[in-house]
């Protein structure tokens, strides 16, 4: 179901961008839109846009029956988090298998107003027991993200959407025949339509091993061809297209109410220069639930360092005064870097250590500062009094952490303790710079990631380039 909530969300932005707000004014009464209380105890707010799409699996109306009945009630067959930089020109869809095992909050269902205790649970109950205000309030606690909106898909949608678009692009790598999942495809590239298109992305056991994870890395590749047509210049100059197109979109969706006309055009206008190339989508890192194998849970470190990575792209790129004159630019890959940990919390130091030299830094040696005193109250960054450079040199390290600028300081400090730091992938070339010291103190914001998933999981990155045949 990933697929067609991004058509839907693209078509919906598509509205909004085209000839002021008049066409989506005039599309505005198909689109449902409830209200969503969830307390002041939230995430903080940043420059980056996150809207959490759910796909579900309600069988209430009519056409939905069709697809089989279920007395679980309303569930999210499909949760995926959209992540808008701060510029608007880049976009990553976070996928969370549905078979996930997490910590839901105690949530109140939406009709009954009894609420649901807290509790370990499979992260599609969630909104079951509590509606969409408790996967919203689920997924921000789990990810200490700040979610801005919500768009939820039932399946009735579908099929509109993709014959509307004129059929999606796949590839199969061998004949496929599911009588069951009504599928009959021939192996190698071919154009599918709504029910065929719909059986295809629905597919658990006709395609793949029958996983949810093998799933929903089908339906990025789908989604990323569904960016492609979306908008491409065919249908966004055939007013008949497109018209059939934005009907389908906008009458497929339910929205948050503060989900406004003004703030869809917006996002729209602010997403103009986003295309299919900078469009990336990555799965939650999960492993076997131990427990029941059948279900999984997330997997560490790697969960908690990509939420990080979305979590503080917060920074918006300046650009530069007309006719300003250039300056030498200091690259990450040439400023040496001691981190060392003025707290009593365990593994700052190389937790820091380690995502500044992702990004580039050479980290020669991690420790601890903490005097006896207590916590080091306030995070600094310090260079020899003597080095000419070291304020340049410590900019650089400055721009890459959350938060307010720091201005470093000359003097650096004694630590109590160093250790050699040896970095995952081994430095070409030391740089000859001066040595800048990260001392982290009780207020420390941590490292700021430019939207930048980490190395350990690029190998799982679903994006334009990837073989839709693989």
């Amino acid at each position: 179901m990933g697929a067609w909530i991004g058509i839907a969300l693209t078509g919906v932005m598509v509205a909004a961008t085209l000839g002021g707000y008049k066409i989506y004014y005039d599309l505005d009464s198909s689109i449902g839109r409830i209200p969503v209380d969830l307390g002041p105890d939230r995430p903080p707010e940043t420059g980056a846009l996150n809207v959490l799409v759910v796909g579900s699996d309600s069988r209430e109306s009519a056409e939905n029956k069709k697809y089989g009945q279920t007395t679980l009630g309303e569930r999210t067959d499909t949760i995926i988090l959209l992540h808008l930089s701060p510029n608007r020109d880049k976009a990553t869809l976070l996928s969370f298998p549905r078979d996930s095992m997490v910590q839901v909050p105690a949530c109140k269902h939406p009709k009954t107003g009894v609420t649901v205790p807290a509790g370990l649970k499979q992260i599609n109950a969630a909104f079951n027991e509590g509606g969409i205000a408790c996967t919203w309030a689920t997924i921000e606690s789990l990810t200490k993200i700040r979610i801005n909106h919500f768009v939820k898909v039932d399946f009735s949608g579908f099929k509109g959407i993709v014959d509307a678009l004129g059929g999606i692009d796949i590839c199969l790598p061998k004949d496929v025949f599911d009588q069951k999942a009504k599928l009959d495809l021939k192996k190698g590239e071919q154009t599918v339509m709504g029910e065929t298109a719909l059986a295809y992305v629905r597919a658990r056991y006709a395609l793949g091993d029958g996983s949810d994870t093998d799933r929903i890395k089908r339906q990025q590749v789908f989604l990323t061809q569904v960016m492609k047509k979306a908008t491409s210049t065919a249908l966004l100059t055939d007013l008949g297209k497109l018209g059939d197109f934005l009907d389908a979109a906008t009458a497929s969706v339910t929205m948050d109410s503060e989900l406004s006309v003004a703030r869809l055009g917006e996002i729209a206008g602010s997403a103009k220069s986003l295309t299919e190339k900078g469009l990336e989508s990555v799965t939650v890192p999960w492993k076997p639930y131990a427990p029941k194998p059948a279900q999984i849970e997330w997997r560490q470190p790697d969960a908690d360092r990509l939420f990080a990575a979305i979590r503080s792209d917060t920074e918006v790129l300046p650009t530069a005064a007309p006719n300003a004159p250039a300056k030498p630019a200091i690259k990450n890959e040439q400023v040496r870097v001691q981190v060392f940990n003025g707290t009593d919390t365990d593994g700052r130091a190389r937790e820091a250590a380690d995502g500044l030299a992702e990004q580039g830094f050479v980290v020669t040696h991690v420790g601890g500062a903490r005097p006896a005193t207590g916590n080091v109250p306030v995070t600094t960054l310090r260079y020899a009094k003597n080095d000419t450079e070291g304020t340049a040199y410590g900019d650089v390290v400055a721009a890459r952490l959350s938060g307010d600028k720091r201005v470093p300081v000359a003097g650096k400090v004694k630590p109590l303790s160093v250790e050699a730091y040896v970095p995952a992938k081994p430095v070409a070339e030391a740089p000859t710079g001066p040595i800048i010291q990260l001392v982290i103190g009780a207020d420390w914001p941590g490292v700021r990631v430019l939207n930048k998933i980490p190395v350990s999981l690029k190998d799982q990155v679903i994006d334009s380039n990837t073989n839709p045949c693989g």
